[in-house]
């Protein structure tokens, strides 16, 4: 058993940014499931959104926010990440993270970039390595604090609730309350109780779901299937956002080139040269991102070719390699120089907008659990998440988390906290069983990809229900009666989020932001301006209120 003041699961920077802080008050332990330096932040290449353009504002960087989100962003929500951003940015700087500054005279100046979606330049970054970076500078800060404790290759199984004491000592319409998780060591094959007074889930996202993705292979949903299970609301999770532009190789594996690359200047083009984004929107490129993605599917699928171009040749090639290093770098390990040649690109799986419910404090709705980052759904990104509000989202909130911790804990007194039952596995098979279903992770891969994609219908969608459910009880049936290895740990989340996925696509009869299906085109303000909130009730998906 691993105790703790405050139990982090995950290492990007929502996780890494509260440890730093909470760890001048209390004993803090992060669990991550891999090593501690893979999360989405460090395969986060643009930037950082906040007010800092002299001709820039926090009412439009709102109004931006508000604008992507299609209806759908909690205004205070968005308001607080605005106007916290520029001291966040500080804090980072802070720990060591080195923004990219103008060249003279300004060099007091951030050089910030444009993306799309936004009105002026706005993107502080370190080229195009800032979630690297940062990720970097924060480890390092946290390596040297006595009071953090981390435990790589450990991954988490699921949140200690009311539900796993043994139904004498449970007390009788008392709420629901976390007090750690059930973790696997994939070193020692153990299953460890983690106990805590307060437990922040801070996993990123699920792009693994689908067979393109940008996202590292970690990114399997862990977070959010989780607190499902445990009873969390669940909200948005209609709205995955699709990167219009990754690098089209066969040994690319899905490589991102930045947005930041549209907002140099960057053209996109069909096979045969033709510049197509001012028929689909009056920015263009810089139009948001779902417009870009439709606008690239519709062109693949009227041209019948397989990408798309992005062509930067006509900027300056010294100013571009000095911008984009690393993705200049690594097109060139497959042949091409981005500055003569353009770049095939295909959209691919990105960003989850939904997640677990939180309030303006991180909290969800059990007692001591809150959310933190890509595995959070605060209000801030609505129905289209704008670019770069990404890290801004997880660091401003992480910073809420901190402040609300600190003011309810009392980390002098020794906790008071149930005792729970160790993880029993008795009868179960081993694992040698496990070849038996681990196909199934490329069959939901493939119907994701294939049928909830960027564009969608009720007929797609109710054949991906009707087979995810298949596959989700067999692999449910398959893990009662197994061992615990990472495999089926990763594959029954996994399915668990696809499954709820499709669910709250089916739900939503319209067209809006990322969710845009064929059989109701247009928005519906009347009857769909508000959030997809579900919950799980005597083991099945129920619909409910924020």
């Amino acid at each position: 058993m691993v105790i703790s003041d405050l139990l982090i699961i995950g290492s990007g920077i929502a996780g890494l940014s509260l440890a730093l802080k909470a760890a001048k008050h209390c004993q803090v332990v992060i669990v991550t499931k891999k090593e501690q330096a893979d999360s989405n932040t460090n395969y986060a290449q643009g930037g950082i959104a906040a007010v800092f353009h002299p001709e820039d504002s926090f009412e439009s960087h709102i109004e931006d926010t508000l604008k992507a989100g299609a209806g759908l962003c909690h205004r205070e929500a968005v308001e607080l990440i605005v106007r916290e951003g520029p001291a966040r940015i500080m804090e980072l700087i802070d720990w060591g993270v080195n923004f990219c500054r103008q060249k003279s005279p300004d060099q007091d100046r951030f050089d910030l970039g444009r993306e799309g979606g936004h009105s002026r330049p706005r993107v502080v970054h370190a080229k195009d390595l800032t979630g690297k970076i940062v990720e970097q500078s924060l480890l390092k800060a946290i390596q040297a604090h006595p009071n953090i404790k981390i435990f790589e290759q450990h991954f988490a199984i699921d949140l200690i609730t009311e539900h796993h004491l043994a139904p004498h000592t449970r007390v009788k319409n008392r709420p629901l309350h976390c007090w750690g998780a059930y973790v696997f060591d994939r070193h020692t094959k153990q299953i460890k109780q983690f106990i805590s007074r307060a437990t922040v889930l801070a996993t990123g996202g699920c792009g693994k779901i689908y067979r393109h993705t940008t996202n590292p292979d970690i990114a399997t949903g862990d977070g959010v299937a989780m607190a499902y299970r445990a009873g969390a609301k669940i909200a948005n999770l209609e709205f995955l956002q699709f990167h219009p532009t990754t690098l089209y190789h066969p040994d690319a594996n899905s490589f991102l080139i930045s947005e930041a690359v549209r907002g140099f200047g960057a053209k996109l083009k069909t096979c045969d040269d033709v510049e197509f984004m001012k028929k689909y929107h009056p920015r263009a490129e810089l139009a948001p991102r779902d417009v870009v993605a439709r606008a690239i599917d519709a062109e693949l699928k009227k041209s019948g070719d397989k990408f798309v171009y992005l062509d930067v040749t006509h900027k300056n090639a010294a100013e571009t390699r000095e911008r984009f290093p690393n993705i200049y770098q690594s097109c060139l390990k497959f042949g091409i120089d981005i500055t003569r040649d353009p770049i095939p690109v295909v959209p691919a799986a990105h960003y989850m907008c939904g997640g677990v419910v939180t309030d303006l404090h991180g909290r969800t709705n059990i007692l001591n659990l809150y959310a933190s980052g890509e595995v959070a759904c605060t209000g801030v990104h609505g129905a289209n998440r704008l670019a770069s509000n990404s890290l801004l989202e997880a660091h401003v909130f992480s910073h809420q988390v901190y402040q609300d911790i600190v003011s309810r804990y009392d980390f002098q007194s020794p906790p008071n906290m149930p005792i729970f039952p160790a993880w029993n596995d008795e009868g179960t098979l081993n694992h040698e069983e496990w070849v038996l279903i681990s196909h199934d992770e490329q069959e939901v891969q493939t119907l994701m990809w294939d049928y909830v994609g960027i564009v969608r219908s009720d007929l797609r969608l109710q054949r991906a229900r009707r087979r995810i459910n298949l596959i989700a009880e067999e692999i449910e049936n398959f893990y009662k009666k197994t061992s615990v290895n990472d495999g089926i740990l990763e594959l029954r989340n996994l399915t668990t989020v696809a499954k709820l996925i499709i669910n709250c696509a089916l739900h939503r009869k319209e067209s809006r932001g990322l969710h845009f299906t064929t059989d109701f085109p247009e928005p519906d303000d009347r009857n769909w301006l508000k959030d997809t909130v579900i919950i799980q009730k005597d083991g099945s998906i129920t619909f409910t209120d924020w």
